[in-house]
């Protein structure tokens, strides 16, 4: 008689469970080190989280693209500045008239807590050129190399701007300390 065809289930498609492996591997090995840059870049918890969790959908969707697993770290760095940009590009900043805010100013609570900030002040205010080689080299480890790759430079030109940027924050540091002395002394 008439015999029904049986569907055969088609097997579990091994591609996207080797993707869905990898992706995990990518998220616990570097999901830490992606939100500390990001909450150094924009200051800000919430944001940071935003942006992390939004770098890595992009990285998801272009994971294929991804071929070499080293350079991991530096693909979602990319794709994490980038996607800060973005941000920029559809925000809306809320205009607040300073009438109606009412300012406080909680003294630094520890001396280590005042260097720190003194120290991201200080790299803030470098121009972008030395501040991006010495953040990838102080937060993530990067060598020359590796910042060289990173940002599309010659090695040369990132030694050059990490030393210059060391100097700048060095002068800094002793201009203030003696900035400080003549106010005290």
């Amino acid at each position: 008689m008439f015999s029904r065809k049986q569907s055969i289930s088609p097997p579990v498609n091994t591609d996207m469970i080797s993707k869905q492996k990898r992706y995990e591997t990518l998220v616990q090995a570097l999901h830490s080190d992606i939100y500390r840059y990001a909450y150094w870049l924009v200051g800000n918890k919430a944001v940071a989280e935003d942006i992390t969790q939004e770098t890595f959908l992009r990285a998801w969707k272009s994971l294929d693209s991804l071929n070499d697993e080293k350079a991991a770290k530096s693909w979602l760095i990319t794709i994490l500045r980038r996607e800060n940009a973005r941000r920029f590009e559809r925000k809306q900043f809320d205009l607040v008239d300073m009438d109606d805010v009412a300012l406080s100013d909680d003294g630094p609570g520890h001396e280590t807590q005042l260097e720190h900030r003194q120290l991201h002040k200080l790299m803030a205010s470098l121009s972008e050129e030395y501040r991006e080689p010495l953040i990838l080299q102080i937060m993530f480890g990067y060598s020359g190399d590796e910042i060289a790759e990173q940002l599309d430079l010659n090695k040369n030109t990132v030694m050059t701007r990490l030393f210059r940027a060391r100097n700048q924050i060095k002068e800094a540091l002793e201009s203030s300390e003696q900035t400080r002395g003549r106010k005290n002394g």
